[in-house]
Order: structure tokens, then sequence, then C-alpha cells
């Protein structure tokens, strides 16, 4: 990773945020000083790896701003990459194991879209080696391994972006400070869509492993098991793999929740089944109580109910009954800019991009993902146990319960453990 001097790219980044934080400039000259035509110049342009390059993967990298440059792909499943590439005509390089990029290219940062089971593993070691990092959400797969990530993260003292990106969109930052303020009253109940959750995994038939695949880092932490075409692309309906849309829409639901009340640095205090259909209620230590009890409505967001107005927010969108309670949203324009792409995230990694020149926490911080996502995790805990269950968010651990503490951890198979702080 050295470069003929003894240093990398990387290291001289550090350097300079270090320097720079005590004489309070910018870590980088700005591009219209040095860059051309408006475009970033080679000294502040950001070099990144991408980490799995499934569906939600490619589409990252097909909008990375310009502060960035994506130079190297890695993938368990190499053809994966080697076809991301093509499709785009780049000469990026390609390897299967991920670290072998950390040693072979000069990177500044990384994103991983990996499967939600695979993706701390690969955060850890690329913020040791001294990288930045955009994490798809669902930041991890049960609650532990999350507090392991954002203690390696603040010690290594890397800037990490959770893929929420409702965080950096205008009129859901509005929304939520408007419920956070108090003006829509006192609030006396969220009501959270009633996301659906993984089942156990069932045996599926072994298939021939695909030339180029490599199943066995593809498995990770889970079960060594069969190969099986549906097990590796429909991997999100089982548990070992996935929480299910709890985790996967919920992330962003839920992380509406948290935000708007208040709460990104924290978690509920009891949860309990209440009710068909996986119903859990839940409620925070100043009892403000919420529900994951709607059916049919918009995944990415949750409904208010205050004492003078009820507020749905939903992704960059918002109503309310009495319906012009707002007499200040943001204009249009600034909506707009996020229509056309149900999926866009340019602007979130934008932000990204600004705060590892800043070393600034970025809006969605490791920390407001793995609280957000721990909510996830408990609801589903909730539904498996069937009973109540009193969280200390504190220490993340239930209170005088040992059977639903074993619910917070998982074993790992040997050779994919992660390490702690």
């Amino acid at each position: 990773m050295k470069n003929p001097a003894g240093s990398t790219r990387r290291d001289f980044l550090k350097t300079a945020a270090a320097a720079t934080a005590a004489i309070g400039v910018p870590t980088f000259i700005p591009a219209h000083v040095l860059g051309k035509d408006g475009k970033p110049s080679p000294s502040e342009t950001i070099i990144i790896g991408v980490i799995g390059t499934g569906g939600r993967a490619n589409q990252l990298m097909d909008q990375v701003p310009e502060a960035g440059k994506i130079v190297a792909l890695a993938d368990c499943y190499l053809q994966r990459a080697i076809d991301s590439a093509k499709r785009r005509k780049k000469d990026w390089a390609t390897y299967q194991d991920y670290r072998q990029m950390f040693d072979k290219e000069k990177l500044d940062a990384v994103i991983i879209g990996t499967p939600d089971h695979a993706r701390t593993l690969p955060c850890i070691r690329a913020v040791q080696a001294g990288l930045d990092v955009y994490a798809e959400k669902p930041l991890t797969a049960y609650i532990r391994e999350g507090r392991i990530l954002v203690d390696h993260v603040r010690k290594h003292k890397r800037v990490f972006q959770v893929g929420t990106q409702q965080r950096t969109m205008e009129i859901n930052r509005f929304c939520c400070e408007f419920v956070r303020d108090g003006k829509i009253g006192k609030i006396k109940q969220v009501s959270g869509v009633n996301y659906p959750r993984s089942k156990p995994y069932t045996n599926l038939p072994e298939e021939k492993i695909p030339a180029t695949d490599d199943w066995n880092t593809w498995c990770g932490p889970t079960p060594l098991r069969p190969f099986n075409n549906q097990l590796q692309f429909g991997w999100m309906q089982w548990h070992d793999y996935s929480g299910g849309e709890m985790t996967n829409w919920g992330a962003h639901g839920v992380d509406q929740i948290q935000w708007a009340l208040g709460k990104s640095q924290t978690g509920p205090t009891e949860l309990w089944p209440d009710g068909e259909k996986g119903i859990v209620a839940m409620k925070y230590a100043d009892g403000t109580p919420v529900r994951f009890e709607r059916d049919g409505a918009p995944m990415g967001g949750a409904v208010f109910i205050g004492t003078e107005c009820k507020m749905e927010i939903n992704r960059n969108r918002f109503a309310t009954n009495p319906k012009d309670f707002v007499k200040d949203a943001p204009p249009p324009a600034v909506q707009d800019k996020w229509e056309g792409d149900g999926w866009i995230a340019r602007p979130h990694i934008q932000n990204w991009l600004d705060c590892i020149k800043t070393r600034k926490l970025p809006n969605a911080d490791v920390e407001i993902g793995h609280r957000s996502i721990s909510v996830c995790h408990l609801v589903n805990i909730t539904r498996e146990m069937n009973r109540k269950l009193k969280w200390d968010p504190e220490k993340e651990q239930f209170v005088g319960d040992d059977e639903a503490n074993k619910l917070v951890d998982r074993p790992r198979r040997k050779g994919f453990e992660l390490p702690e702080v």
C-alpha cells in the first residue's frame, strides 16, 4: 500500500486533517482554485473502492459525485465485479478478495454494499486499514456486531456514512425538526409500518457453484450451507442473512421515527407483542409510544399524532391533518431534486465526501445507523420471544432476561470472527 516515499495518499489526508483541525481551514483546496471547468482537481479527488457489486451497489456506483473517483471493485463472485466494470466501459481493477484491493490500491474510502450478514466484517477491516466508509443499510445483522463496529470506527477516527439517505433529504429534515420542536404538540402516538420479518432457513437442494464464485466467503459468518442460486440471490427472506423487511425498509422507517423524536442516540425501554400479524408496540424512557401496525402504507416513514396535528412523514414528502397546518415548508425546488429516482443517493454520498474532507460527522453517522437498526432487531426479537421485554439502551442488554439476551449476539463461523476493540 505504500508508495516509494513510504506513505500513502490516505496518510496524507489524515495528516492534513489533523493539522487543519487546529487552525480551522479546509483540509482540501477548493476545486475552483485548482480544478478546471468546475471539476474537482486531482489533488482533492477521493479515491474509492467498492465491495459487493449487486443491485444496490451498482446503483450507488452510478451516483458517486465528481468529488469521488471509483478505481476498483471487489466481489466474492468475481464475475459480477468484472461485468460491472465492463458495462460501464471502465478500466476498474477487480478483485475477489477485498483485502487484496486494500493492499494493492491507493484508496481513501470504500462503498460497501454486500448482503446484510456479510457487511460488518469488511466495514471493520476497512476502518482498520484507515479507510472512510459508506455502508448500505441495514448496517448490521444483529445488535452486538453494531456496537463492535461503532467502537472500531471511533478508535480509528473514520468518517462512516450509513445509506439511510432520508437523513440528507431537506423535506425529511424539516419535518423531523418540526415534530421535535413540539410544533404538532405533545406526541400521543407514533404509528409505524408493520414490516414483516424473515423466516428460518429451509434447506434447498445443492446446485453447482458458478465459476469465479467464492461460496465460502459469501456464507461468511453463517453456516456453510450447500450452494443454491435462490439462496445467494434471495437471501433476504431468511433469518441468518437478514431481518426481512423489518431491517430492510424498516431501516429507513425506524430511523425516521428515531430522528423525529430526538432519539437518534438511544432506543426504547420496553417492547411487547400487541395483536396479531406480528404487530409490536414499544415506548421510550419518556413514555412516548410507538406501534408498528400499518399495512399497505409507504414503507419509509411513520405517522406522528400530536395534540395539535397529525403529521405523516415519508421519503421526501409529508402530509398533515389539518391539511394546511405547515406554513413554511421548503420550496418545491428543494423537493424536486430528489424526484425521478426513488433510490437516489447522490446528495447523501456527497455529504459523505464532504465530511471526508472536513472530518465532520456525516448526516447518517455510524452511531445513528447502529441505534436505528438496533430497534429493528429489537422488534424482531420481541416477535420471536412473543412476550414483553425490557431494554436498557445504554448497556444494550435486556433487563433480567438471559434468554432474550442470547439473541443480542450470534455465533460466527471460524475465520469470520469480529475483532473486539
